[in-house]
């Protein structure tokens, strides 16, 4: 199972449309997820129409339209894993323990908020996965998204895509 991973999209603030690049991986996705921040609900349609299933949550930027289509923690099984969507997960001082004490059935967390690339397992709780922001990179040297195979209870072919700068 092919996930696209994506989260702190921000449009249109942050950027007029989704990269190109992030478009294109859409038709080989079997799941795209997106942890937040969406701000306008013609993502969340886009994706929808575009992608085989999403797993989509709100984040703090997102307003009621987005809050009445979307949970605020999402859960799916997916290869064999047992994956949760949240936007927020706290300063990451002390985010592995938080997350292992809140979402100790997970597999896999996938979070957002921060628009910094995280990868991490904590010992006896989930591996923690941001996707940082395919738009907006803030601190970060790029806007990034991510891509993995889910399958057979294991998650590989993790890739950090970098996106280049936008014109």
């Amino acid at each position: 199972m092919r996930l696209l991973m994506m989260s702190d999209t921000h449009l249109p603030q942050r950027a007029k449309a989704l990269p190109a690049p992030l478009l294109d991986e859409l038709p080989h996705a079997d799941v795209v997820i997106h942890a937040g921040d969406w701000v306008d609900t013609e993502t969340l349609d886009l994706l929808e129409r575009r992608s085989r299933r999403v797993v989509g949550v709100y984040g703090n930027n997102d307003g009621p339209d987005l809050r009445a289509r979307l949970p605020e923690v999402a859960f799916a099984e997916l290869g064999g894993l047992r994956f949760g969507v949240v936007h927020e997960t706290g300063p990451a001082q002390g985010r592995e323990a938080r997350c292992a004490a809140r979402f100790p059935d997970l597999d896999v967390l996938v979070f957002g908020h921060s628009h910094i690339p995280w990868d991490t397992t904590v010992p006896g709780g989930p591996r923690l996965l941001n996707p940082g922001s395919p738009t907006d990179r803030r601190r970060q040297p790029h806007c990034t998204y991510l891509t993995a195979t889910a399958a057979d209870g294991r998650l590989t072919d993790l890739v950090l895509h970098r996106l280049p700068p936008r014109r």
